[in-house]
Formats: structure tokens, C-alpha cells, sequence
């Protein structure tokens, strides 16, 4: 059995970890760049970049005391959406707070060098080197140095605010919002990033004492204090000498230089060097732990996943994300990047938002200590608010979070999609909602729906027998909603034939219809009547004909060569209302046995509906059946069980459930319904069962085929997301 990590981390370490994570580059580096976007208004974009924030943060703090677990953002995303994003969110994530842990190095030296004449990498990477060390002695070593170091800084901030409100010109916060809004929003982007570290504490999860009280408190503080601060600290930049300041690699010592003491500048800097160090300490500390959860739930090498005996955590992690850090501060332009951090940041609260949406709408085990308050509004505004602001990241920004994005998913499909069976809460829950839409459709098709009037179409070959069987099919379900069963023979005339011909024909449809009725079942109870038509083109006119008067479903024979191999691509062509059933049957005498066979998700309500009919018309048992591949979640089989007993609701005859599970899911339902007098399918993409692989029939032989309307049936985004969850 793997180690597990030591839970000693207290409120005080957690407080440190956050603010830490947070009051770095958001206060010493960044401010002088947002300010050359935004102007005064800078001061706005961080309030407004808190609140884009305090909704994920909200989620992560529920989520986290749910799953207490190493690896923050990764494990939600992974366990809400799936393993597919999870590895997505785990390596970007990664990636993200890698980088930003460099930018802090590499921001902080400059101060270094208002004192001491230092290169800026060397310095870098010795100091990244110093903090590796530092995080594979232990995660209590590593929270007692951020209570050191986030002490000392907190303690030289409320100094420099002290002593610099006094000189503050509220002749700088002229033509306040003179950037605009598209300015405004471009720097809050670009000072996103400042306040990532608040759901840096879900990342330590597992090492967490109290982890129901600790984390929401730790998360909720943070984020509160670290907004007063920097808008302090932004408010005096601005107010003292905005135009001094801009593009200044240290705003902070700047404006102290022109507003304290020799002691206070010091302090200051000192400060500077700490918090940014701080930043880089407590980014290596919870990046590392992703390889390490990813590792754990396969989605990774298991070497990730090695805790040391002696030191207590995750070495081979800490080192790989460590190396990460090196090469990024010795070989990347990290400031001309600075914006793809704060994107992906951005897209993963998005993410993190929806996971929690996940988790509240599906029905996976999910018991949290806390709960997020406004669900689910204040989520739909954290989705929102980071869409927005994404949108003003610029071409680079986008590109490059493309690229982690399909790196992710090539490393998915690679390594770790073979190694995973799991499926996240989001899938579930838009299939449990999909099904949930399909069984009031259902109910609306089986027990509320109008008058429907039938349509059988007829050739001049089809012969007797096979008329009756498609009238023993019409009949019924017509009575059922009290419409009409109209029998119209299709005579095909040849091309030589004048078209005008044909045309008068079929525009004298209706007078046809009133000549030619007659009552082809006395004891139906339902008026049947007959009519012939002539024309060029059966197929289409056909679909004509049901268009022109508005029949609600036609019924043909595929059992033999009634109509052209045209027929279906035209009655399947855009926009139809009408459903088309086709009968492929021998014989539907003596029918005591329906099955009901899925259509790659629930059934058609249609579908239901005629099989529904047909049972009560012969006193038979319908048989519902699903197939699912053999390494199918117990969610998807759960999900399958509640449907079928919903199903089971809504039918007016006995039903039977039947689940099977192959790898071949035509073979499988072929054996599945073997025992059935007929089976009742649907073809939702346009083929001919009976004439392409996956054939479905019953052991006589019988099968109704309904080639569902347009109307009702989803679109493309809604197909491609049914084929997914299903």
C-alpha cells in the first residue's frame, strides 16, 4: 500500500501557503505593466479580478472538503468532468504554476540589485535550487518557512502603505477610467494570475489538518486579505507616481524611495525578495503535487506517485517539477509569456465552476462539509466573467493554451487512456439529464399527444399479405390517438410519360381520396381510406404527399422491393416532420414479446410509443433492453436501471429489463433479443439497419424500423454530445 502524506499542515501554514502563493508578482511586478493597460483603472481591475476569482474559490473550498485528497484543481476537474480534462487541467495546471513560480524568481532579483550588483538568472536558479531542497525535507518545513517569510512581508507592506498614504495626489486618479472598458478588462486578465495561489491550499488537501474547517476558512481569508492588500498597495502606486512607475521592473521599491526613510525602503525590499520567493516556494510545493495525483489515478508514470519514508513526500514530483522551474528561468523569455499563465488560470476556473456544477447534478456519491452559497448563480458568473476575460488575452495567450491543450490530450490518448475506466460527475449528469428530458418526452408522445393520422404507402408489387401487415402495424397505432389510416398505392409511369400528366395527377391527390375510401377493417375502429397516385418520381412523391397533408407517420415494407433504393435518402432529407416506420416482417400474428433495443442512448419516444401500442394490441410483454461495454462505470449501469424503471412507469404492459455487456454491440443485442417476437429499432443516422452491420432481429425474423423526423431530434453538437456520455 502506497504512503500517504502527513496531515500537519494547520490553519496559520494554510493562511502563509495561500498568501503566499498570491502576494508575489501580483504586487511587485505586475502593477507597473497592468498600469501602461488600464491607467488609474488598475486599481479596478484587481477588484474586479477578485470577484472573477471568488466563485472557483468558493467551489474549490466545497469541493476540497468533499475530496480532501492531494491535487487540487487536477482531482475536481478530473473526478467532475473526467479523465480526459482532468489530465488537461493536471498538466496545464502544472505547467501554469511552474511558470509562475519562475516569473517570481526572475521578477524578484531585480530588487536584489538596487543593493548588489548580481546576474539575474544565476541568482534565479540558485534560489530555485535552495527551494527544491527545501520542499523535499517536508511539507511542515515547507509551511513553517511560508509563515516565516509571508510575516515578515505582511509586516514591511503595512509599512509601505503607512507611510505612503500621505504623499498620495488624487490629481492621479484623473481621467480614472480613460483607458476604457476594453483596457480595464485586459489588465484584470493580466492580474489574474495575482490571485491563484487562493486555491493553491486544495493542491495540499491531503496534508491539511481539519480539512472541513480549515480549508474554507484558508481559502475565504486569503482571498479577502489579499484583495485589501493590493489595493492598498496598487491605490498608493498609482497615487504617488503612475507616470514614474510604468514599465519599472520594481514599482514598489520606487514609490518607497519617494515616500520613506532609508529603514523603510529597505524593509520594503526585503519584503519584495521574500514574497517573491514565497510565490516560488509555495507554486513548487502545490505544482508538484499534480504529477503526483496524476500519478496516482493513472494518468501518469507510478513513479510520480513514490512518497519518501524519511522525508514524507513526493520526490520524484517535486524534483520534475523543480527541473521544470530551472529550465524555464535559464532558457524562456518568461515576461514576454506572462500572459499564457494568467489564460490558462483562467480557463481552469472556468473549469473548476462547472465541476462543481458537475458534482451538484449528477448523482455520484459527493457529500461535502460546505457548501458554496448562491449555487449556481455565482458559478454561471465565475464561468462568465472568465470567458470574458479570456476574450482580451490576446493571439499569443490563446495560441499557446491551444498548444497545452492538445499536448494534453496527445499524452491522454498515448499513455493514459488505456490505464483508465472512469467517467467524471459532468458525464453523468448530462446523461442522467438527457435521459430525464427523454422520459418526459416520452410521457408527453404516450399519454398527451394529438391525433395522429397514419399514412401506409403501397407499390403496385406489394402484394396482399405484406398490405395486411402493414395495416396490422397503421391500425393500431392511429387508434390509439384516434386519427385516420389512409392506404395509397404509388404507381410509377414512365420517364416517355408527358409530365403534365404525372403533375395533375398529383394535384388531383385529394379527389382521389374522397372517391376512392374504403372501410378495409370494419371492426378497426378507425376510418381507413384508399387512393391511388401516379408520377415519375414514387419516392419523392411520397414524401410529398405526407408533407402536403400532414401525416404525422408513414408506414412502408422493407421487407421486399416496394420502392426504389432512393426511397429512404428522400424521405430522410431536411427538415421533415413525418417519421417514417418500416416493417420487415414475415409475420405478426401470435406476437407475445417486444424488445425495445436502445439507440446508442434512450430510446426515441416514437420508438416507445409504437412498441408500446403493439404490446397492448397483443397482450405482450415489452423487454427493455441497453447494451454497455463490459468496463462500464457503475454510474452508467445505475443511470440505466433508473431509466428502464422509469420507462417500465410510462408503459401500459408488463416490462422486462435486460443489460448486456460486449465489446460487440451488434452481436450482443442480436442474442439479447433472440427470445422476442419482434424488435423494435430506431435509426437515428439515416441507414438501413437491415442492409449494414449491426443487424438487429428478432427470431422470426421481425422488425419494425423507425426512421425518426427531423423534428425533436437533437442537432449535431447535441448528437456528438450523445455519443460521447453514452
Amino acid at each position: 500500500m502506497p504512503k500517504e502524506l502527513e496531515r500537519d499542515l494547520g490553519l496559520a501554514s494554510v493562511l502563509a501557503i495561500s498568501i503566499g502563493a498570491m502576494v508575489g508578482s501580483g504586487i511587485f511586478i505586475l502593477p507597473a505593466l497592468a498600469l501602461k493597460m488600464a491607467g488609474p483603472a488598475v486599481v479596478l481591475a484587481y477588484i474586479l479580478a477578485a470577484l472573477v476569482v471568488l466563485p472557483a474559490a468558493l467551489s474549490k473550498a466545497e469541493m476540497a472538503t468533499a475530496m480532501p485528497e492531494a491535487g487540487g484543481t487536477y482531482l475536481y476537474i478530473e473526478r467532475g468532468m473526467g479523465p480526459l480534462l482532468g489530465t488537461i487541467a493536471g498538466i496545464g495546471t502544472w505547467f501554469a504554476l511552474s511558470f509562475k513560480g519562475a516569473l517570481a524568481l526572475v521578477g524578484g532579483v531585480p530588487y536584489l540589485l538596487l543593493y548588489f550588483e548580481l546576474p539575474i538568472k544565476p541568482v534565479a536558479l540558485a534560489l530555485a535550487a535552495v527551494l527544491i531542497l527545501v520542499n523535499l525535507l517536508g511539507a511542515k518545513q515547507t509551511g513553517r518557512l511560508q509563515v516565516a517569510i509571508v510575516a515578515v512581508m505582511l509586516a514591511a507592506m503595512t509599512w509601505f502603505v503607512g507611510g505612503s498614504l500621505g504623499s498620495v495626489q488624487t490629481a492621479s486618479f484623473d481621467a480614472f477610467l480613460g483607458a476604457g472598458a476594453g483596457g480595464i478588462l485586459e489588465a484584470t486578465g493580466f492580474v489574474f494570475v495575482s490571485y491563484a495561489g487562493v486555491t493553491k491550499i486544495a493542491s495540499v488537501a491531503e496534508e491539511i489538518e481539519d480539512p472541513d474547517r480549515v480549508i474554507p476558512r484558508g481559502m475565504i481569508w486569503s482571498l479577502g486579505f489579499t484583495t485589501l492588500l493590493y489595493v492598498l498597495v496598487v491605490a498608493v502606486i498609482v497615487g504617488v507616481d503612475p507616470a514614474g512607475i510604468v514599465g519599472s521592473n520594481t514599482p514598489v521599491a520606487d514609490v518607497a524611495q519617494a515616500t520613506m526613510s532609508t529603514p523603510g525602503v529597505i524593509a520594503v525590499v526585503i519584503a519584495a525578495i521574500f514574497a517573491l520567493i514565497s510565490t516560488a516556494n509555495a507554486g513548487l510545493l502545490s505544482s508538484s503535487r499534480y504529477p503526483f495525483a496524476m500519478s496516482r489515478d493513472d494518468l501518469a508514470p507510478p513513479t510520480f506517485a513514490k512518497v519518501s519514508e524519511r522525508f514524507g513526500t513526493p520526490i520524484t514530483a517535486i524534483t520534475l517539477t523543480g527541473l521544470v522551474m530551472l529550465a524555464l528561468i535559464a532558457f524562456v523569455p518568461i515576461m514576454e509569456i506572462a500572459k499564457l499563465a494568467s489564460a490558462f488560470q483562467i480557463l481552469v476556473f472556468v473549469l473548476i465552476n462547472v465541476a462543481l456544477i458537475a458534482f451538484r447534478e449528477s448523482d455520484i456519491a459527493y457529500d461535502p462539509s460546505y457548501e458554496s452559497p448562491l449555487y449556481p448563480w455565482l458559478q454561471g458568473f465565475g464561468v462568465l466573467g472568465g470567458l470574458v476575460l479570456l476574450t482580451q488575452m490576446g493571439l499569443i495567450a490563446f495560441v499557446g493554451a491551444i498548444a497545452i491543450i492538445v499536448g494534453s490530450v496527445g499524452w491522454y490518448f498515448a499513455y493514459a487512456h488505456r490505464n483508465v475506466a472512469r467517467e467524471g460527475a459532468l458525464t453523468d449528469a448530462i446523461r442522467r439529464g438527457i435521459d430525464r428530458r427523454a422520459v418526459e418526452e416520452t410521457r408527453s408522445v404516450c399519454h398527451d399527444a394529438d391525433d395522429s393520422d397514419v399514412l401506409v404507402a403501397l407499390t403496385e408489387d406489394t402484394t396482399a399479405a405484406a398490405e395486411e401487415r402493414l395495416l396490422d402495424v397503421a391500425i393500431p397505432l392511429a387508434q390509439a390517438r384516434n386519427g385516420t389510416v389512409t392506404v395509397v398505392q404509388f404507381d410509377k409511369v414512365p420517364d416517355q410519360t408527358p409530365l403534365s400528366y404525372a403533375e395533375s395527377t398529383l394535384s388531383e391527390a385529394d379527389q382521389v381520396f374522397e372517391e376512392r375510401t374504403a372501410v378495409i377493417a370494419e371492426d378497426a375502429g378507425v376510418p381507413v381510406e384508399y387512393g391511388e397516385i401516379v408520377s415519375h418520381d414514387v419516392d419523392r412523391t411520397v414524401a410529398n404527399v405526407a408533407d402536403l397533408h400532414g401525416y404525422d407517420l408513414v408506414v412502408v415494407d422493407e421487407s421486399g422491393p416496394t420502392f426504389t433504393e432512393g426511397l429512404l435518402d428522400v424521405l430522410f432529407g431536411p427538415n421533415r416532420s413525418f417519421d417514417v416506420l418500416g416493417v420487415d416482417a414475415e409475420s405478426l400474428d401470435g406476437i407475445d414479446r417486444i424488445a425495445l433495443v436502445d439507440d446508442g442512448g434512450p430510446f426515441d419516444p416514437e420508438k416507445v410509443r409504437i412498441a408500446n401500442t403493439l404490446a397492448m394490441a397483443h397482450e405482450a410483454t415489452i423487454e427493455l433492453v441497453h447494451g454497455i461495454a463490459p468496463d462500464a462505470t457503475q454510474e452508467r449501469r445505475d443511470s440505466i436501471d433508473e431509466y428502464h424503471d422509469e420507462m417500465a412507469d410510462l408503459c401500459s404492459v408488463p416490462t422486462e429489463s435486460a443489460i448486456v455487456e460486449s465489446d460487440d454491440d451488434a452481436a450482443a443485442l442480436v442474442r439479447a433479443t433472440d427470445d422476442a417476437d419482434v424488435v423494435v429499432v430506431a435509426d437515428t443516422g439515416g441507414a438501413v439497419l437491415r442492409d449494414g452491420p449491426g443487424v438487429t432481429v428478432s427470431k422470426r425474423g421481425n422488425a419494425l424500423v423507425l426512421h425518426p423526423g427531423s423534428d425533436g431530434q437533437p442537432g449535431l453538437l447535441g448528437r456528438l454530445v450523445q455519443r460521447v456520455v453514452y
